[in-house]
């Protein structure tokens, strides 16, 4: 006599992923993490190759560990020394991180705020789109001396250079972003009675988003691209001015020392925007 065992229809088994499929993911994880390991220790090994070829004087090519112990001195008290110029390899990058925050912050905001106008409203746009244009082609070295007379040598030279760098791709990032909303769904919004207001706030806004965080990324990027420039007077604390500073004296090590911590903080702060743009903006793509 045979056992009938009842099953629900409605209760369903779990998806168990196939051995393929799981060592399909474990792969794309170790690709993920191993590659950049192993790019990192392949270019260390050209640069000791390079330097030990003697090919170029070390004051052009330094050895790795040179680099290191530079990173080492400017980061410890060291002698009598603190860090370098008085100050310790955090505290400038502290410093440089606060103007860029500040710049970036000011430049974003006005940007994007730029952006939704010139792209709601026509005539706005036809106004402000040439000295938009004007503004991004020119190098931040070409303005920044005109702000120091304007406004001295302290921070607000700084943080103005910083802002203006990054105000044109929020703007322009947002403003393609809000001229390419989903006409359909706009249309759709009109027809169930939302106004001018409502249509801006609940669709073309939310559309506009995931370009207006990749106009966002850019502004950081090119902040950072301009940190230097906005660091050569009274730049000390901050990292340009440090890099600045060693390079009067041919101090490669400490100048790469600035290139490495301005470098691997903008990585740092680009993967921390990746991740409030997955969580912010979760229909990307999907509209």
């Amino acid at each position: 006599m045979s056992a009938v065992i009842d099953v629900d229809p409605d209760v369903t088994a779990p998806v168990v992923p196939t051995v393929p499929a799981a060592r399909a993911g474990r792969r794309d994880r170790a690709s993920r993490f191993g590659l950049p390991v192993l790019s990192v220790l392949v270019f260390l090994g050209l640069w000791q190759l390079a330097a030990a070829s003697g090919i170029w004087n070390e004051i052009f090519v330094p050895y790795p560990r040179t680099v290191w112990n530079a990173a080492v001195d400017a980061s410890t008290t060291h002698d009598g020394v603190r860090g370098y110029q008085g100050y310790l390899l955090v505290e400038h990058l502290y410093m440089t991180l606060r103007r860029v925050f500040a710049g970036v912050v000011i430049g974003v905001a006005a940007g994007v705020a730029l952006g939704l106008a010139m792209g709601t409203v026509g005539w706005v746009r036809h106004v402000l789109e040439p000295w938009l244009t004007f503004l991004r082609a020119l190098p931040p070295l070409a303005y920044f001396f005109l702000l120091v007379i304007w406004l001295g040598i302290d921070e607000a030279p700084k943080i103005a250079l910083l802002a203006l760098a990054a105000l044109p791709p929020a703007a322009v990032a947002t403003t393609t972003a809000v001229l390419a909303a989903p006409v359909t769904l706009i249309e759709a919004a009109r027809a169930l009675g939302a106004g001018r207001a409502q249509v801006i706030r609940d669709v073309v806004v939310p559309a506009a988003l995931p370009e207006t965080f990749t106009g966002v990324r850019l502004a950081v990027g090119i902040a950072y691209s301009s940190v230097v420039a906005a660091e050569l007077f009274n730049g000390i604390p901050g990292i340009g001015g440090m890099v600045k500073d060693a390079s009067n004296y041919n101090n490669t090590p400490v100048v790469l020392v600035g290139i490495f911590a301005i470098g691997f903080s903008g990585l740092v702060i680009d993967a921390l925007l990746r991740a409030v743009e997955r969580r912010a903006v979760p229909w990307r793509g999907k509209i």
